[in-house]
């Protein structure tokens, strides 16, 4: 058997409206490089394990099933079990409710990361659907997609100062960082339940540059609605505020350990720090409490404060009359 240059690493649960054309889109790539497709399927309720079985079996040189004996509670840890699993030296990624457009995708963006060694990834740009296929054309909607509003290259410093991502998850081909095991990647699945782009994306910028393609070749599916189970729907419900603020405390403790902090970890630390501090003199309820300790145990005493003797009563009402002043 050849060897494996590329593995897409396919999430699914309970897609059973989308997963066939999602997975049709992987296996329909032209490649002159054998690359497999991993589904991390996660104990879906509804009949996507069905389509999946009857599609694997067109394509069973390439579609490697992982069935989940029961729910992992965490997409994250499916996302983590299933990379594991990865043979190629290249990862590619989609879940089973968006798909590709180009079927040429996979060669672009291998061959240009085999031209360009120094690229630790390349993503491109993409298509915003909704739950029927159609195209997006809510502006409100179509702002969300400015987040990744770039063009060439995207580097460590772009992604702490810009307040950008260089691409959507599914546009994403990197280098297999994961073989040598250079990080503790288990962080994956421990930093969030759902996030995981986010937590993949700082991965490959702390150990190369990413570039951007122009070129269209994937479709995102943007689904919010109260029944939805997809994370933008599930989010609805979640305070992600607070959601933001604990994931940036417990990467930039990963973050710390692995490279090293610079200036830019202490002014995200300060300035979540305030979001919670606001927010618990608005509401000052347990919660609300909890959470201004949470950030400041972390974010202010050890970080901005670089361990030196401070309190959270001090630190805050220095920082109430700061902004009195307009000093904050």
């Amino acid at each position: 058997m050849d060897k494996i240059v590329l593995s897409v690493i396919f999430i699914t649960y309970n897609h059973e409206k989308y997963v066939e054309k999602a997975l049709r889109s992987v296996c329909e790539q032209v490649t002159d490089f054998p690359f497999e497709v991993v589904v991390g399927e996660d104990c879906s309720t509804d009949s996507t394990r069905d389509i999946l079985r009857r599609v694997a079996e067109e394509y069973p040189d390439k579609v490697r099933l992982l069935f989940r004996e029961k729910n992992f509670g965490r997409p994250t840890l499916n996302v983590y079990n299933t990379t594991m699993e990865c043979r190629g030296e290249y990862l590619a990624y989609l879940e089973g409710d968006d798909y590709w457009t180009d079927k040429y995708k996979l060669q672009k963006q291998v061959d240009f990361l085999r031209a360009r060694p120094g690229y630790i990834a390349c993503t491109h740009s993409c298509v915003m659907i909704d739950e029927n296929s159609d195209p997006i054309t809510d502006p409100k909607v179509l702002k969300i997609g400015d987040l990744y509003d770039w063009s060439g290259k995207f580097t460590y410093d772009d992604y702490k100062n810009s307040g950008k991502w260089p691409g959507h998850y599914a546009s994403v081909v990197s280098r297999n960082i994961y073989v040598e095991g250079k990080y503790d990647y288990t962080i994956l699945y421990r930093a969030h339940d759902f996030v995981d782009d986010a937590v993949i994306l700082l991965f490959l910028l702390i150990q190369g540059d990413i570039y951007r393609m122009d070129d269209e070749m994937s479709a995102w599916r943007y689904v919010r609605k109260d029944t939805g189970t997809n994370w933008n729907s599930l989010s609805m419900k979640r305070d992600l505020i607070k959601d933001d603020c604990y994931l940036n405390t417990t990467m930039t403790k990963w973050v710390e350990e692995a490279v090293g902090l610079t200036d830019h970890a202490k002014i995200r630390c300060k300035k979540d720090f305030l979001t919670a501090l606001n927010m618990y003199l608005h509401k000052p309820d347990k919660e609300n409490k909890k959470f201004v300790k949470d950030m400041f145990e972390y974010n202010i005493r050890h970080v901005v404060m670089e361990d030196r003797n401070t309190d959270l009563f001090t630190y805050s009402v220095k920082c109430i009359v700061s902004k009195i002043l307009g000093k904050a």
